[in-house]
């Protein structure tokens, strides 16, 4: 907590950060503050000013802004309050990074070129095209190495001309800096020219789990990783997920692995033997429309389990030069597709009107519309829009 005083407030807007309609509020600067505002690849704090939710820190110029929904009195006495689950977990992240990319550049050369403090996991992004796996293992080790040795980190501040700045790492300052310049320094190990949050000795960081690499824009390479309570975190659900799995295929987690390979192959087998035996189906049930002595103009079929090529199966079979046929498949309460097939001209002038009803998409050509369908319920009006179709085509029917 801190005790400071408002220094003027006026009305703004805030636009969320998952997008939607913006947030009407205040932005409210104070006399000094101990919310760190979004910045250097770190988020921004959370926190109260009284009783009142900072929802957005941000900077402008050399001043925190401060986004709250609640107008606030200038000149007024206020306590900050801060999120410190949430500052503890960017402080070992940021630390996090700092030694990583440290580490990384010390033992193969990776230099980092940016990174970004994610809600579930952070990536650092390494100037390298290629990172093995054995690189990946000994950093995670060396890293942790570190940690255990419990090295101090320190914050010092530097004046803007003062030649050691060229000595400190740094991607460059803000246009708009004025005043003295922050290094952070892990002893021995790195110097670092950051405006953000850190922890004070390296073993607060707990462990680092590197969670591998992925592929980054050109000639880069991702880094991904968890520090500190968030490896707790990912423990955890990891433990949970695999209690469930030990319960679910009654085996030990050594064999979850086996056991989900053993059901994907049984269930690629039953698909191919649904799959043979709906083709089957589509055979007899054509030929047993087939068969009547009187084949009707119109044939109406829908079926839970079918799909794209049973429809068309049973259209091939019957023929759709003198009848028009109407097939749906899927959920009859839900989504499903669907195919209108018959003469080239009535289907050209009904496929659009079906898909309409049944509020879908579709396309056709020579004889055959299909798409999907999301208003199955509505099939009996489809049904009823092509008997009056037939009924006109043919009067005396």
């Amino acid at each position: 907590q801190f005790a400071t005083r408002v220094v003027s407030c006026r009305a703004a807007e805030l636009r969320p950060e998952g997008g939607g309609e913006p947030v009407h509020g205040f932005q409210v600067v104070l006399e000094d503050t101990i919310l760190f505002p979004e910045g250097g690849g770190q988020p921004d704090d959370r926190g109260l000013i009284g009783d009142v939710p900072v929802l957005r820190v941000t900077r402008r110029g050399p001043e925190a802004v401060h986004f709250v929904q609640a107008p606030l009195e200038p000149g007024a006495e206020v306590l900050l309050s801060l999120d410190w689950e949430r500052r503890f977990d960017h402080m070992q992240q940021h630390s996090g990074q700092h030694l990583i990319s440290a580490v990384a550049e010390q033992m193969f050369g990776f230099k980092t070129t940016s990174w970004e403090l994610g809600r579930q996991r952070s990536v650092i992004e390494l100037d390298t095209p290629l990172v093995t796996a054995e690189q990946v293992e000994a950093l995670e080790k060396s890293v942790n190495e570190k940690i255990r040795d419990r090295v101090p980190v320190t914050v010092r501040e530097l004046a803007a001309d003062d030649p050691e700045i060229e000595t400190v790492k740094s991607r460059g300052l803000p246009d708009d800096h004025v005043g003295p310049v922050r290094v952070v320094d892990i002893k021995g190990i790195d110097s670092n020219l950051c405006c953000g949050t850190h922890v004070s000795n390296l073993s607060d960081l707990q462990v680092i789990k590197l969670l591998g690499v992925e592929k980054g824009k050109k000639n880069k390479t991702n880094l991904v990783f968890l520090a500190g309570n968030r490896v707790l975190k990912s423990i955890e659900q990891s433990h949970s997920t695999e209690k469930a799995l030990t319960s679910l295929l009654k085996n030990g987690p050594g064999e979850h692995v086996e056991a989900v390979k053993r059901l994907q192959s049984s269930v690629k087998l039953l698909q191919k033997n649904n799959l043979n035996l709906l083709r089957d189906i589509a055979v007899l049930i054509a030929r047993d429309f087939k068969s009547k002595p009187a084949p009707k103009q119109l044939f109406v079929l829908h079926r839970k389990e079918g799909d794209s090529e049973f429809m068309n199966i049973i259209a091939n079979e019957i023929g759709t030069e003198e009848t028009l046929l109407f097939l749906t498949v899927g959920d009859e309460k839900e989504a499903g597709l669907f195919l209108l097939a018959g003469p080239v001209a009535a289907v050209e002038h009904l496929g659009p009107r079906v898909a309409e009803l049944l509020g879908g998409k579709g396309a056709g050509k020579r004889g055959r519309f299909q798409g999907k369908a999301a208003k199955m319920s509505r099939r009996g009006e489809v049904q009823a829009l092509l008997q009056e179709f037939i009924s006109h085509q043919n009067p005396g029917a």
